[in-house]
């Protein structure tokens, strides 16, 4: 296997990565910035109110972006497993 493979395969890999982190860590910190200057706003200190919106939110976010980061992860699989036999060789 080539060094320009192997660049690639982990360029593809931390890319599909970051496309399937994104959606739901950026969520969980603008939910706990949000939660967090309403905290602000009105001096309420609890620290486990910060949770539950966050949950919701993220519970959110898979649930509507699911299909695709299902599908995401889906095609690059088959394009990894499909080109195994190329790599070896």
């Amino acid at each position: 296997m080539h060094p320009e493979t192997v660049m690639s395969l982990a360029y593809q890999g931390m890319r599909v990565t970051l496309l399937l982190g994104a959606p739901l860590l950026l969520t969980a910190l603008f939910t706990g910035l949000l939660v967090s200057l309403f905290q602000a706003a009105t001096q309420i200190n609890e620290m486990t109110l910060s949770f539950i919106p966050k949950i919701l939110a993220v519970f959110a976010v898979l649930v509507l972006a699911g299909p695709w980061l299902l599908q995401l992860i889906i095609t690059f699989t088959r394009e990894l497993f499909t080109s195994i036999p190329a790599l070896v060789s």
